[in-house]
């Protein structure tokens, strides 16, 4: 298995050395880049595309915070862990704001750093023990791209996220096509899941991914009235359906990944900034399923970049 790749961005060339040495403890991480300031991390993080970046705040040129803004458009698969001697709260807060996962207080980075370093690449949240005062919470939205390769990667992923939904008496709203929709029944039933029950009280809607969003196109492109009528409607009726204390809804399609495979990029894009305007009214955890063979370059290409910006975080299975 290949070592994980790190940029380390610190203006101070002896911390560098310092975290360099502890990072070396450990075979499987790779540091393949040094930068000293904001502007190069944010240029190095597009060049190279590192799988981990430890960032500093308090960087020249272009601070930690607006580097890491930066960075998540320029390479969103990056994960970010901040590695600062801010302690403020608020200033943890910006920082974890930008969708970076971890904040390591340097004080404690001896202590910490390999643990944030195994939190963020098994997908959990990091804060140093340090920060007490600072309660993270769940975000308030998920909007995470499925870059899979297979319809098995494809179903199994789907019922990851769903069935813990609708065992959390959430609602669950997937948009597929008929086959796909067949087999994600039967899976979900295979989880014990009672998809009858949930489907007679509205927690549980299948939609089809040849037309579920024809009704909102005006002219060819996404109408924001009538998605916020027909998709927002949706939402809010599954919704009021669950049962859960704090009900949520989990969305998951492949309908954008088949327009993007037809080259409606730009459609495409509309729309998940459309979800995401969506996910700012109702509690909803989306996922986004493209296949793999739609980025034919690897995700070297701009509008890769682009429509990984529009999500909260990339998986690829």
């Amino acid at each position: 298995m290949p070592p994980t790749r790190v940029l380390l961005a610190d203006d101070y060339k002896a911390w560098r050395h310092q975290v360099r040495l502890l990072l070396q403890m450990r075979p499987d991480l790779q540091v393949v880049c040094e930068v000293s300031d904001g502007s190069r991390a944010v240029e190095k993080a597009e060049e190279l595309k590192p799988d981990l970046i430890l960032l500093d705040i308090g960087l020249p040129t272009l601070n930690g915070i607006e580097a890491a803004r930066q960075i998540r458009r320029v390479s969103p698969i990056s994960k970010i862990i901040f590695l600062s001697q801010q302690k403020s709260l608020d200033v943890v807060q910006a920082a974890l704001g930008t969708g970076a996962p971890a904040y390591v207080y340097k004080a404690d980075a001896g202590s910490d750093l390999l643990f944030a370093v195994d939190a963020v690449l098994g997908g959990k949240q990091f804060v140093s023990r340090t920060l007490q005062d600072y309660r993270p919470t769940k975000p308030s939205r998920e909007h995470v791209i499925l870059i899979y390769s297979d319809d098995a990667v494809l179903l199994d992923s789907f019922t990851r996220f769903l069935a813990p939904a609708l065992r959390a008496g959430n609602a669950a709203v997937v948009i597929a096509t008929k086959s796909h929709r067949d087999d994600l029944l039967q899976r979900l039933k295979a989880e014990s899941i009672d998809i009858d029950r949930h489907e007679q009280n509205g927690t549980y809607v299948a939609l089809d991914a040849a037309n579920a969003f024809s009704a909102i196109m005006v002219d060819d492109l996404p109408d924001p009235i009538r998605f916020f009528e027909s998709i927002g409607g949706l939402m809010e009726a599954a919704t009021k359906s669950a049962v859960a204390e704090h009900p949520r809804v989990a969305l998951c399609g492949e309908a954008l990944g088949i327009l993007w495979t037809e080259g409606k990029v730009d459609v495409t894009i509309r729309i998940e900034q459309l979800c995401n305007d969506l996910a700012r009214k109702h509690e909803i955890d989306m996922l986004c399923a493209y296949p793999s063979s739609c980025f034919h370059d690897g995700g070297e290409n701009r509008a890769f970049n682009s429509i990984c910006a529009e999500h909260s975080a990339v998986q690829f299975c």
